[in-house]
């Protein structure tokens, strides 16, 4: 990002933040814009530029309702839908163009050794990210507030293996899940390092359709192991790959959003984002 756009995004994180903690007050635009240091008229502009929808209908898809009813109701949204017809488009979720192989042991051992990485920064909706990959696909996609920071816990995940800053042709594919229009999207395949317990986790997160939730036990009753809720949650904290498996869309079954591995706020900005691009197209 420029320094505009950083400043741009910062605003934006500021606003989702300041909208969610005051849900209950029920903040006008004026004081919104006020708190970002923006007149109403630009903070409209700007914030309906990024997520698409005003600022007022965004506050919607954070409230605590709007998370219970999504729950409560599981009847299929137009993106649903459209998968279980068969469409592409809009009604392509993520387990249909996102295949996860796991790594064998000789893959990962000594610390990744025998692994060739290459890795790259990147732009989102949601500020800077890191993709790395291997030549069998991305094997680590984390949010990238501070890029020495950022590469150094790609390091701990492979202190061993061999590293180059380059951008391939597998993170120009995965890259494109962050722009709305899906309609070019390739197959994207992950190259991961888990258990068997967590890539089955991973692999459910994958079948919750952009715009929908999910809880931790409904997650644990989809892999048949009802009582593993909090093995669950320790998986979902343990996702390599941010936004492209989407942990974000499990929250708690309160309706409250729970933890995020990348802060509350993005968690939230993310929701709210994709229940804007949803539900605009339906």
């Amino acid at each position: 990002m420029n320094t505009q756009e950083k400043i741009n995004y910062d605003r934006i994180a500021e606003a989702i933040n300041y909208i969610k903690l005051n849900f209950k007050n029920q903040p006008n635009l004026d004081d919104v814009a006020e708190k970002v240091h923006l007149s109403p008229f630009h903070f409209q502009r700007l914030f309906t530029d990024w997520a698409g929808i005003s600022p007022k209908k965004f506050l919607q898809y954070l409230s605590l309702d709007y998370a219970k009813n999504l729950l409560k109701d599981k009847q299929a949204t137009l993106f649903a839908a459209a998968f279980e017809t068969g469409l592409s488009g809009t009604g392509r979720l993520h387990d249909l163009f996102i295949n996860i192989e796991g790594m064998t042991p000789a893959e990962y051992k000594n610390g990744g050794k025998e692994l060739d990485i290459n890795y790259s920064f990147a732009e989102s909706p949601f500020g800077n990210i890191i993709v790395a990959s291997t030549p069998k696909g991305i094997c680590y996609m984390a949010f990238a507030d501070d890029r020495e920071d950022a590469f150094n816990k790609l390091l701990e995940q492979f202190p061993n293996a061999s590293y180059t800053q380059v951008v391939d042709v597998a993170q120009q594919d995965a890259l494109h899940i962050f722009k709305k229009d899906w309609s070019e999207l390739s197959n994207i395949k992950l190259h991961l390092k888990g258990t068997s317990f967590q890539l089955k986790v991973w692999e459910t997160l994958l079948k919750i359709p952009m715009g929908d939730l999910s809880t931790y036990s409904d997650i644990s009753k989809q892999i048949h192991q009802p009582n593993a809720s909090r093995a669950v949650g320790s998986a979902i904290g343990a996702n390599p790959v941010a936004f492209l498996i989407p942990c974000h869309r499990v929250i708690k079954s309160t309706g409250e959003s729970g933890g995020y591995h990348w802060g509350p706020t993005r968690k939230s900005a993310i929701i709210g984002w994709e229940a804007a691009l949803v539900n605009n197209q339906a």
